[in-house]
């Protein structure tokens, strides 16, 4: 078990399966040194975890927690795409999506549950850049969607 693995096993968390694709695309995909992500919705075992819009049918807490789900599955398509995720040297960039009622202003907080993940499995490695922003409406009623950039070694 990699080091990441065994920190996400002490956080009582396991990577999952990689998330299937909903659309015409791959989950993850290596240029050089960088793996970019495909955007990663809240899927647990092929489902998603929660629907609807944050601020609504979401509460804030519960999308920070999807949050921490996107992540995990962004994690799982770097592993598909790298093998050992000891490999990855930094997060580099996060993007986070927010399907948002039209008064919600707290997409930072929400995406909070990607970074603060990351950063506790990754350490220094998983401080990063990011955006948080809010959208109308997300694939199939996700209320988030993570994607993710990471630098990675030979």
């Amino acid at each position: 078990m990699s080091k990441v693995e065994s920190r996400l096993a002490e956080l009582g968390l396991e990577l999952p399966a990689v998330a299937a694709p909903v659309a015409a695309y791959v989950p993850a995909i290596r240029s050089g040194e960088y793996v970019f992500t495909s955007g990663q919705l809240p899927m647990v075992a092929g489902k998603l975890e929660n629907t609807g819009k944050v601020g609504g049918e979401v509460t804030p807490e519960e999308a920070k927690a999807l949050a921490q789900i996107c992540a995990l599955n962004a994690l799982a398509a770097v592993k598909s795409v790298i093998g050992d995720l000891d490999k990855v040297e930094q997060v580099v960039k996060v993007v986070g999506f927010v399907a948002s009622e039209p008064d919600f202003t707290g997409q930072p907080g929400v995406i909070n549950g990607a970074s603060e993940l990351l950063g506790k499995v990754l350490g220094d490695a998983g401080v990063h850049a990011r955006s948080a922003v809010g959208v109308a409406v997300l694939p199939l009623d996700a209320p988030v969607e993570v994607e993710i950039q990471v630098r990675v070694r030979a």
